[in-house]
């Protein structure tokens, strides 16, 4: 995308990424296939947001109920990170990209959760993009664990029962300290949000596309954002 001083570069873009089983059936390729063809896509798009200066990129990678799926598939996707991180990891350092990985860490591979404690801390101060991946991640789980953590709180009397605000509710989320979506797009043409940053979207503009997600290239991107350019964002005002 060719800098235009028109279009409103959104400070946080949060990304649904379906479709690489559809893409792979389509090929006739195994799921897992289809998987790694998404992954191989995935660090495309990382990269291009970051070139057009994007802050956060979040993006739904596994999520809780993903664990009914075949076995087969979950350990595909269970090592899939491990072999992500490894063959990309300096390329993000060298392109000056933080990783943060949010959700839940329970059941996870101790394999799994050194290499994402790994590539946090070597990434923790870079200071371009901030690349969210959302694993083992649901939205209704997070909103019902940071509850529990208020309510200890007050009972330990850290925090006030009446000092309790949406903004400090935010800093119980998995997303702490991380600003509210502004665009959230989903790939292959399904029209639902499927448990993800259900608090973090309240205000965000939706974006969906039929393309499946090995297939959304940088120019399915540029779309995405112009036509979030052309929103009028009122956030509940006239």
């Amino acid at each position: 995308m060719e800098q235009d001083s028109k279009l409103n570069i959104p400070t946080h873009v949060a990304i649904i990424m379906d479709g690489n089983g559809r893409w792979a059936k389509r090929y006739g390729l195994s799921r897992s296939m289809g998987h790694k063809k998404g992954a191989q896509n995935l660090l495309k798009i990382v990269l291009y947001a970051n070139k057009l200066k994007i802050k956060y990129l979040t993006v739904f990678a596994f999520s809780t109920e993903n664990w009914n799926r075949p076995k087969e598939e979950v350990d595909y996707l269970m090592k899939l990170p491990i072999e992500f991180f490894n063959e990309f990891e300096q390329r993000f350092r060298n392109e000056n990209i933080k990783i943060k990985v949010i959700g839940s860490r329970n059941d996870l591979p101790q394999e799994l959760v050194d290499k994402i404690e790994y590539v946090e801390e070597v990434t923790k101060d870079k200071t371009g993009l901030t690349f969210i991946i959302a694993f083992n991640y649901g939205s209704q789980l997070e909103i019902v664990e940071a509850t529990k953590n208020i309510y200890q709180d007050i009972i330990n009397k850290k925090l006030q029962i009446e000092g309790l605000t949406p903004q400090i509710f935010e800093q119980y989320l998995f997303t702490k300290d991380i600003p509210s979506v502004d665009l959230l797009i989903r790939t292959s043409g399904e029209l639902r949000i499927s448990n993800f940053l259900l608090w973090q979207i309240a205000y965000s503009e939706l974006y969906f596309t039929k393309t499946l997600w090995p297939d959304f290239s940088t120019r399915h991107f540029d779309k995405a954002i112009k036509e979030y350019s052309k929103r009028n964002r009122r956030f509940g005002a006239i």
